[in-house]
């Protein structure tokens, strides 16, 4: 999937790193999560909802899907967040019978083809009548990002005379501000909930042929037993919801400047009422 950028990275591994001290009654949770720019937020604001009722949470930060969620399978951490329906489905059916599925978190995660919304072409089968104003190119990502195999698929199927460049995140985000700076024309792999589609206003090129996955839902799942074993814990964490676009408004706060943990601060500062109902749960 996606690679994310070295300022939310040092923020994501600051809250990570900087546990609280021993909560009362020693009531500690072990949270797995990715360093990418939708997962982040809900970590931080669910590891917050959490804190609120006196639990400590420990985060773990991983690099890929398998690592976490082999991790998960084996118990050293408790709960992640994933999109399970597409993003990392074949790792949540390989890992599933150790695993349990808690509570959605929020939905509509969705990647694909984007140009600038000046440019006048509204689907992929548009692209090859104008590859040459495209540059004859489709800028892309990471070679190993999920959201990459399912471009080269695209490429294949609706046969585009268009080369999927690789690359990097922040190549491809260059690109996109040269263009949009110039007003130029420019097909790029980006994602949503995403600063850079905030920022550039961009649109997603229709698919007909649904080659790209549909819009994701993002779940919070645990080993298995985390739930029975922590009902409370499992009530606070299902209150849990992050619309995509506060997490779009989070990530473009770090963009900004500001690292991730001062951005969900503010977050939850905003919202302190919400915050507030999550943590109104029976005893237990």
């Amino acid at each position: 999937m996606r690679t994310f950028f070295n300022a939310v990275l040092a923020g994501a591994v600051a809250w990570g790193l900087a546990a609280p001290a021993l909560a009362q009654d020693d009531k500690v949770i072990q949270m797995g999560t990715m360093a990418w720019e939708d997962l982040t937020p809900i970590t931080g604001i669910t590891r917050k909802a959490l804190e609120d009722k006196g639990y400590t949470v420990e985060v773990t930060e991983f690099s890929e899907w398998g690592i976490a969620y082999a991790a998960l399978a084996k118990g050293d951490v408790e709960i992640m967040v994933s999109q399970i329906d597409y993003a990392a489905n074949d790792y949540w059916q390989r890992n599933k019978n150790r695993l349990e599925k808690i509570s959605p978190v929020s939905h509509g995660l969705y990647q694909g083809i984007a140009v600038p919304k000046y440019v006048p072409v509204d689907s992929i089968e548009q692209l090859n009548e104008n590859a040459d104003k495209f540059g004859g190119k489709i800028i892309g990502i990471e070679p190993g990002a999920g959201v990459m195999r399912e471009a080269a698929d695209v490429v294949s199927e609706y046969d585009l005379d268009l080369q999927l460049v690789e690359g990097s995140t922040a190549a491809m985000t260059a690109a996109l501000k040269a263009a949009t700076d110039r007003q130029e024309w420019a097909a790029v792999i980006v994602w949503e909930p995403s600063w850079m589609v905030q920022k550039y206003d961009t649109k997603f090129l229709a698919d007909p042929k649904g080659i790209f996955a549909p819009a994701q839902g993002y779940y919070w799942i645990g080993r298995d037993g985390f739930s029975a074993e922590n009902p409370e814990a499992r009530e606070v964490i299902a209150g849990v919801y992050v619309p995509l676009a506060d997490i779009t408004a989070i990530n473009a706060a770090v963009n900004d400047g500001k690292t991730m943990d001062e951005a969900v601060a503010d977050w939850t500062t905003a919202h302190a009422d919400l915050v507030e109902r999550w943590s109104i749960i029976k005893s237990y």
